[in-house]
């Protein structure tokens, strides 16, 4: 089954980004981030970027929403939003180069990813791209 993208679930998957970006543990680059994971039968799994001193150790939320959803046995993703603080020039941040590559694992390419920038004042905007947007030539998959 796959979930139907409504304005409500799309606001739900948003307000999950937002609310879980508040426990964010980032002692060291003092940048929040919040993530939501949608999976195919419209159950949501968020998660924050937890940072440890060896830097290398660290897990951004992005990850670590879809690594939660794995651990509960979802494997299939119909969306994800990504918040962050806010990033200079820019009204939204992207997901890294590992987050990227862990969300080809488990994504299709035309999965929609939600953008928000929500800032401490002022209206929440969300930035719709696909997957394939930010990674578009990923490395095969090599088993399903």
């Amino acid at each position: 089954m796959t979930v139907k993208l409504t304005k409500e679930i799309i606001e739900a998957l948003a307000d999950a980004a937002v609310a879980v970006k508040k426990n964010s543990y980032s002692p060291y680059s003092h940048f929040k981030v919040g993530a939501a994971v949608l999976t195919d039968n419209g159950q949501i799994y968020s998660g924050t970027n937890i940072e440890n001193s060896s830097y290398g150790l660290t897990i951004c939320a992005e990850r670590n929403a879809i690594f939660k959803a794995v651990c509960a046995g979802h494997r299939r993703f119909a969306a994800l939003a990504l918040c962050t603080d806010e990033v200079k020039g820019s009204d939204f941040g992207t997901p890294c180069g590992a987050c990227r590559k862990v969300m080809t694992e488990f994504m299709e390419q035309e999965m929609p990813l939600f953008l928000i920038s929500a800032p401490k004042k002022g209206a929440r905007k969300i930035f719709k791209k696909k997957l394939k947007d930010f990674m578009p030539y990923p490395f095969p998959k090599i088993c399903d």
